[in-house]
């Protein structure tokens, strides 16, 4: 566990200079700390990541040296794989090794802390809880949204107050990494297999994603779907009050489900309905159901979720239109970055056969079988882009039409040359997108400006 005081007058050592790592430098260095910030790539490939670092941080580029070992203590970036050659040896020096959100936290004086994690469904669901905690600490308080969201838990939890909420989305690499966590109300929201490249093993994944309640106690909640049989078995394991919800089911055990067009609660002894958000898709039933139970549970009132729910728009990238052009709907979901996100899309939006999926970028490793069935229901064609092109299009023979696009201004292109009034162009790449993009909102904002430039 990361103590500040048990720490003070030893030099941190924060390995990667992403936007995590510079703003865990900064928070570090504005703390007091002597700080060096490392990064095996070349300084004109980090200028404009540096820009933002404080001046008083040190900095090491193209490798890590010597340096290195002379700190009292590390910050390890999330990406990076703990069989790191850098990793083990800080480690066999016993030099200790923490997360970014382990050092934010420790300087955060929120009056509570939410954290969600799971493979799909995660930042809709942070979003989301966000915006309902907004509603009910006004006015004394804020929610504070930050981790895997894109914005650094380091540049935001220590803003927090007494009265505020730090609302984190929090990855398995994040948790993986963290000794030690806290949430007064915490959710696996599904789990299926992602990230085995890192993490080496299923076994290992959902060990990780274990993390996100492991130090709770019995005043805390976590939030299971009862649906996922890895949540029901992670269930037995939660030390704090374990809660089910379900979009297939209804009653019983469960503390909240779906029935007439409505999400049914059970809190403290009562229950009520609230009309979901307007969002496509059974998976967003159970974002809200989850982000409602969390609420709940830190004290926010049924008045609260209907306020929110009744005019949450969803978020950037996650089957967000993207404009319509000759008669046909741009959908990006350039956050589908694995296949289970883009069986989500599909079952979200293929109640006919007139979906165009646009599939491709960076692998990882995973099968792309489990879309045959909705792709031989729903789509007319597959366009292949990025480097796992030839995997797709081996993989998903027999399925639909594939036509080998190379790139996502090009499969846009066939879309509409190929395509009808009514039907739907969707990115959802089912892959990382480090082959063509700088990350998946990148890939997603040069989606939608492309769009435009179509219609225009």
């Amino acid at each position: 566990m990361f103590n500040p005081q048990d720490l003070k007058g030893r030099k941190a050592l924060v390995i990667g200079a992403g936007k995590s790592g510079v703003a865990c430098a900064n928070l570090l260095a504005a703390r007091g700390f002597s700080v060096l910030l490392s990064d095996g790539a070349p300084a004109a490939e980090l200028k404009d990541r540096l820009k933002g670092l404080a001046r008083s941080v040190e900095t090491e580029t193209g490798g890590h040296g010597r340096r290195a070992f002379a700190c009292g203590f590390a910050v390890k970036s999330p990406g990076m794989s703990h069989a790191n050659p850098l990793i083990k040896a800080l480690k066999k020096k016993k030099i200790p090794v923490f997360s970014e959100i382990e050092i934010a936290l420790a300087f955060s004086r929120a009056g509570s802390l939410l954290a969600v994690t799971g493979t799909n469904g995660k930042t809709t669901t942070t979003t989301l809880l966000g915006e309902i905690m907004n509603a009910a600490l006004r006015p004394g308080g804020r929610a504070l949204v930050c981790g895997n969201v894109g914005i650094p838990a380091a540049e935001t939890a220590p803003k927090a107050r007494p009265g505020d909420a730090v609302v984190m989305e929090v990855s398995s690499y994040q948790l993986e990494d963290s000794a030690h966590i806290k949430p007064d109300a915490a959710c696996v929201l599904n789990v299926t297999p992602d990230h085995l490249d890192h993490h080496g093993s299923m076994a290992a994944y959902v060990e990780a994603k274990k993390k996100v309640f492991r130090f709770q106690d019995k005043d805390g909640c976590c939030v299971f779907n009862f649906e996922d049989k890895y949540c029901r078995e992670l269930a037995k394991a939660c030390p704090s009050k374990a809660l089910f919800f379900s979009s297939l089911r209804a009653g019983g055990r469960l503390a909240a489900w779906a029935a007439g067009g409505k999400i049914h609660f059970k809190h403290g002894g009562k229950a009520f309905a609230v009309k979901p958000p307007a969002l496509p898709g059974a998976h967003n039933l159970e974002n809200a159901m989850c982000a409602g139970l969390m609420a709940l549970h830190c004290g926010a009132s049924p008045a609260a979720l209907k306020k929110v729910f009744s005019s949450f728009k969803g978020v950037e990238h996650r089957i967000e239109p993207a404009g319509t052009v000759r008669g046909i709907n741009f959908v990006n979901d350039s956050k589908g970055t694995n296949v289970d996100s883009t069986v989500v899309a599909l079952k979200a939006l293929g109640a006919k056969k007139n979906i165009w999926l646009i599939l491709g970028g960076l692998g990882k490793g995973l099968p792309y079988a489990p879309l045959i069935p909705l792709i031989k229901s729903s789509v007319k064609g597959v366009l292949a882009i990025g480097a796992d092109a030839p995997k797709i299009e081996a993989e998903l023979a027999g399925s639909a039409p594939l036509i080998t696009a190379v790139t996502m201004e090009t499969a846009c292109r066939e879309i509409l040359q190929l395509g009808e009034k009514g039907d739907i162009a969707l990115f959802s790449p089912a892959c990382a997108s480090f082959d063509q993009f700088k990350d998946f909102e990148d890939r997603g904002r040069k989606f939608k400006a492309f769009v435009k430039r179509l219609g225009a």
